[in-house]
């Protein structure tokens, strides 16, 4: 199973690598290409902060070190959870081999340029979701498959027989 888990974060490293290589390439800088008028566009960013812009703007001379630092150990924590989770394939497998190379696909970016390339911007008129990209978005799935998961199964006191 640890084959599949790696073969899924694997895939989403490459696809968020040239992804973002296409971006960077054929767009210039704050560059957009229309897709959905009015409601989705392909635009050329770049992120200095955490996810979603967060701490973009923060003047700290530590903030990539530190961001670089809590990936690393985000890394850690979800290797481990997969490696103790390696004995089936199942939705939590699935989750933590996106995250994973979601945060391997963004951690790249940091290392090499201290900024990570985003381009997926929704909006509605003038409101708008930060821009992101294929790790941010594997990331947040695969959250959403833990929490989900989390939220539907059955503990296992609900699963023991009603006594009578």
């Amino acid at each position: 199973m640890r084959k599949l888990q790696f073969i899924i974060a694997l895939s989403v490293v490459l696809l968020d690598r040239i992804t973002k290589k296409i971006i960077a390439d054929k767009l210039g800088l704050h560059e957009s290409i229309s897709v959905i008028p009015g409601f989705f566009r392909i635009t050329h960013v770049e992120n200095r902060g955490a996810a979603f812009g967060l701490f973009a703007d923060s003047p700290s001379q530590w903030k990539i070190a530190i961001l670089v630092l809590f990936s690393i150990v985000a890394l850690a924590i979800v290797i481990a959870m997969l490696w103790r989770n390696s004995h089936s394939m199942n939705t939590t497998a699935i989750a933590l081999s996106l995250i994973l190379g979601g945060a391997l696909g963004n951690l790249w970016d940091r290392l090499v340029s201290g900024k990570v390339v985003d381009f997926l911007l929704f909006y509605i008129r003038q409101y708008q979701w930060p821009a992101f990209n294929v790790a941010d978005s594997a990331i947040v799935i695969g959250a959403g498959l833990l929490v989900l998961e989390i939220l539907l199964s059955k503990s296992p006191a609900s699963e023991k027989p009603a006594q009578t």
